[in-house]
């Protein structure tokens, strides 16, 4: 039998329609509206929307003109990220009085492991609490938190009572809670894999429990140890207060679709500058170019190739996206284009690590 993981206390704060609510925030009038924060435009792309703008089906990385058909008395307001990076600052400095220990995963959400705080106090429900208070009192917005024993189940339990609620999942309370979960909440089950779970059976986390981990290797290859062990509770993971950057990307929406190669080309080298001078500014190179393609029909298409060595300049970067760009044709024409670096040169190499056995549950402490 495997030792007993350490039992932390994780909280995962999640602030509610971030960019939309610090817009209505500043502008009164866009108060209890359906608001959208990016473009209107048929190219135009939403970035957030108010909690007014979801009832009516509007989400972000949605199309804005979809969204204005879903939403005819829909506000477009366009995004101001100094002002979303100030007020994150804000909310940031309150997670410091509690802890050193924060993750931020964007401007509106991070990890905090309370396991030992500097307020001394034993309840991370009751931290969660005292936070959520602070962050409305000092900057006027709400927040959502979930409270357990490891970052997995934190952020799945923060979505739980959203809008400006809490969720805590204790020790005792994880693995029931997981087997009753349905797949597609489980963090890295996207569309595609949870269709094939689906197919196989497995709808729940009860029935990803049992399954051997033989049989998902084989289905799911290198994801196999991540669904066998996160769905019994196992997910030892830290809070990484120095978050390494995994990936630089640049990415442009074009004014009118693109369907010839060589006018995607002199997009590319404009998008591979991007990309070139983000690496230099971060001190950064990768071996790994991703070539990102966005048709008509917003279907999403990437293609990638790693190289044996670690590169940052513009043309290296510029002779594997041509490569990647002509090495099939294009099925229609393009409304964005987008090219990453991975495998970055901050990286460590992992050892694999898969537990074979389950764990018993874990001693229980204050939440």
């Amino acid at each position: 039998m495997q030792e007993p993981l350490p039992v932390r206390k994780i909280i995962h704060i999640d602030m509610d329609a971030f960019y939309a609510s610090v817009e209505q925030l500043d502008n009164p009038e866009l108060r209890g509206k359906a608001v959208a924060v990016g473009g209107s435009s048929a190219r135009g792309v939403v970035a957030a929307a108010s909690y007014e703008a979801r009832k009516f089906g509007v989400r972000s990385a949605m199309s804005g003109a979809m969204a204005r058909k879903l939403c005819p008395e829909l506000i477009f307001v366009r995004t101001n990220f100094d002002r979303y990076k100030e007020v994150s600052k804000q909310i940031r400095k309150i997670f410091f009085e509690y802890t050193d220990l924060v993750e931020p995963l964007s401007l509106d959400e991070a990890y905090l492991d309370v396991t030992e705080n500097k307020m001394g106090n034993p309840s991370a429900t009751m931290i969660a609490t005292e936070i959520r208070k602070k962050i409305k009192e000092k900057t006027g917005l709400n927040a959502s938190a979930g409270i357990s024993v490891n970052k997995f189940v934190a952020k799945i339990a923060s979505d739980i009572n959203k809008p400006n609620g809490q969720k805590t999942i204790g020790p005792e309370e994880v693995v029931p809670f997981l087997e009753t979960l349905d797949v597609k909440k489980f963090f890295g089950v996207g569309k595609v894999t949870k269709e094939k779970m689906y197919r196989l059976g497995i709808f729940t986390g009860i029935d990803l429990k049992a399954q051997s981990l033989e049989f998902l290797e084989e289905n799911f290859g290198k994801s196999c140890g991540f669904y066998y062990n996160v769905v019994r509770g196992i997910h030892s993971s830290k809070v990484k207060p120095t978050r390494k950057q995994k990936s630089l990307a640049a990415e442009h929406t074009f004014s009118e679709n693109i369907s010839s190669e060589i006018f995607m080309m002199e997009r590319l080298d404009e998008i591979a500058s991007e990309v070139e001078n983000r690496l230099k500014h971060s001190k950064l190179a990768g071996k790994t170019v991703t070539l990102k393609i966005k048709y008509r029909d917003f279907t999403l298409q990437t293609r990638s190739k790693t190289l044996p060595l670690f590169i940052a300049s513009k043309e290296l970067i510029l002779e594997v996206v041509k490569e990647l760009l002509f090495q099939e044709k294009m099925k229609e024409s393009v409304r964005l284009l987008g090219i990453s670096i991975s495998n970055l040169n901050n990286e460590k190499p992992k050892k694999k690590e898969i537990a074979k056995e389950s764990i018993e549950v874990q001693l229980k402490l204050e939440f």
